[in-house]
């Protein structure tokens, strides 16, 4: 059996729920990170024991918030002994805007599995107007107004992150056999 982590930081909940439905699809560990931008030592013990990491930030100003950086920097001591080499990836984020940037902060978890030696797993679904309706195959982008709280993120969005989810479990395990 492959074991999941989905890491991620929100700033007013909107995050943290595209969060659950990602985990709920990857019968995933929820880590979060805290408004310092810090971890315990368990938590990162179960990111160095996991076999797929699923890394999630609000898109801020165009990037992922200076909360996820810090944990993104303080993951270089697993850069130095490759501790998370062969390790399957994947990344989510939300923003106020239909584009936000978002594309830059997928991007930035991308440079990052990449930097880690992670192997990434893009979004296959099909923008039908409701399932992945961003548009985006590089990851889970989702999108809720600036002033609307996080129950009312679209379902298609959530059952996109919960779908994603999965494919990011089933890759893990496809590797792991």
């Amino acid at each position: 059996m492959t074991k999941s982590v989905v890491i991620f930081h929100s700033g007013y909940g909107h995050t943290q729920r595209v969060a659950q439905f990602v985990a709920e699809g990857a019968d995933a560990q929820l880590i979060t990170i805290d408004a310092d931008g810090n971890i315990t030592d368990a938590e990162w013990t179960a990111l160095d024991e996991a076999d797929a990491i699923i890394m999630g930030s609000p898109t801020y100003m165009g990037m992922a918030s200076w909360q996820f950086k810090k944990f993104a920097d303080a993951s270089s001591k697993r850069w130095f002994t490759s501790a998370w080499k062969d390790k399957v990836a994947g990344g989510f984020t939300i923003s106020a805007s239909p584009s936000g940037d978002k594309l830059s902060t997928i991007q930035y978890f991308i440079t990052l599995a990449m930097q880690q030696g992670m192997v990434w797993v893009g979004q296959p679904a099909m923008n039908d107007g409701t399932t992945n309706r961003i548009g985006s195959n590089s990851g889970v982008m989702a999108q809720v107004g600036p002033t609307s709280p996080a129950e009312d993120i679209p379902q298609g969005d959530l059952d996109t992150a919960k779908a994603y989810g999965a494919r990011v479990a089933q890759v893990a395990a496809k590797l792991r056999a």
